[in-house]
């Protein structure tokens, strides 16, 4: 067989070709470009300084990624300092991890020209941050940086009520109080989110410095679900003081428990769910020690505790170390509870306490057919014991979880 004979001239052409393939190798092997708009060097694939014959199909992208603070930074501000932002272009994508590789949530804008977060990021964190960005012709452009944010001089915390997962009465308070004294309070308030199913406006209102109180306008909605959502990690609560919390609370609100006490009449109304369940004889303050009036919640349940005049300003007055079944109303010292030292004929009939509303028990706190033992079975924290007609002033909103004496207006101002 004869050896194929090549067309004159077509040697030249098919050698020509062989070195245009290496050439064009050569090329894509070579070179040392970049998409990343914020380095330096020539378009990529494109030797630097070689003659700018590219075609539409391989030109480097016109748009610019800036990312704020600046790649290696130290020190940086947990809040109001990390943009990224994209021009003559839109971000498609900014991806921002902690040292831990936990993603930073964030926004980008309407029109894809920048980019922010949504939560205050850590303390002594180190971040990456990569961003992607694309031209009107679909070129993109990609950037990548690190930095480092401050270390604080001192942290704080806020120690909660209720618990997670707890089922709780409809006067249930959120309260927070801090171990370090809070004057930047929008910042801590901007942090602090409840959400609640079905929607309700629950506002915050602060006691001095470290505590915040968390409440509706009104008792909850039985069978309502709240979260709370601590956001304090990384908000400055004070100069150079940083929150290291990252939490959610979630509790719900239970059947609607409301007891009315009448001092003057000496008796407790105890109403669920709209229907009443059993009004009980009783016995308030003295009229020396009267009882306060007002909204009060029961914030701590005990079946035997032990009461020292001491402890609440009365001297030796008295000291009971087996107080059967009882609740906490207030942080000053009221309660109501069982009470078997006194006549039976007092219940119902006169006020003889120290400032606590009593119920007739038992000792020991053995007796379920007592009227103490009955209403300490019925109750869980967050139900409201009103009293009314005392010879006293109305509880402070902030002794306990008593919020609900403030009206509204001033809750919110």
């Amino acid at each position: 067989m004869k050896p194929i004979q090549a067309a004159p001239g077509a040697r030249h052409t098919v050698l020509a070709l062989a070195l245009g393939a290496l050439l064009l190798l050569a090329t894509a092997c070579g070179g040392g470009g970049s998409t990343n708009n914020g380095g330096s060097g020539g378009t990529a694939g494109k030797p630097a300084g070689a003659k700018a014959t590219a075609t539409a199909d391989n030109k480097a992208s016109s748009a610019l990624v800036t990312i704020m603070p600046k790649d290696g930074a130290n020190d940086v501000a947990t809040n109001g300092v990390l943009k990224v932002s994209a021009a003559s272009g839109k971000l498609t994508s900014v991806i921002v991890k902690d040292d831990k590789g936990t993603a930073v949530k964030g926004e980008t804008a309407a029109d894809g020209a920048s980019w922010a977060p949504s939560e205050h990021l850590g303390t002594s964190t180190k971040y990456t941050v990569d961003a992607i960005a694309k031209d009107s012709d679909g070129r993109a452009s990609a950037k990548h940086a690190t930095f480092t944010t401050i270390t604080p001089k001192d942290s704080f915390v806020g120690f909660y009520t209720p618990e997670n997962g707890q089922t709780v009465g409809v006067g249930m308070e959120i309260y927070l109080n801090f171990n370090r004294g809070i004057t930047n309070k929008k910042a801590v308030e901007d942090a602090v989110q409840v959400t609640t199913s079905p929607a309700i406006e629950v506002k915050g209102h602060w006691n001095g410095n470290d505590q915040l109180f968390l409440r509706p306008e009104s008792y909850w909605a039985a069978g309502t679900k709240v979260t709370l959502s601590l956001r304090l990690d990384g908000v400055e609560g004070a100069p150079g003081v940083y929150g290291t919390q990252k939490k959610d609370v979630h509790f719900t609100v239970g059947r609607s428990q409301v007891s009315v006490v009448d001092a003057a009449k000496h008796t407790m109304t105890v109403t669920r769910d709209g229907q009443v369940l059993r009004t009980i004889p009783i016995t308030s303050g003295a009229p020396a020690t009267t009882t306060y009036n007002g909204k009060m919640v029961i914030t701590e349940k005990y079946e035997v505790t032990r009461m020292n005049g001491d402890t609440v300003g009365f001297g030796g007055e008295y000291d009971i170390k087996d107080v059967p079944h009882a609740m906490r109303l207030t942080n000053s010292g009221t309660f109501i509870h069982g009470n078997y030292w006194a006549e039976k004929s007092v219940f119902g009939n006169s006020n003889a306490s120290h400032g606590c509303v009593g119920l007739s028990d038992s000792r020991g706190a053995g007796d379920p057919s007592t009227p103490a033992a009955w209403f300490y079975n019925q109750s869980i924290a967050g139900d409201v014991v009103q009293v009314i007609n005392s010879k006293d002033k109305t509880v402070q909103w902030y002794n306990g979880l008593n919020g609900w004496n403030l009206p509204w207006s001033e809750w919110t101002s």
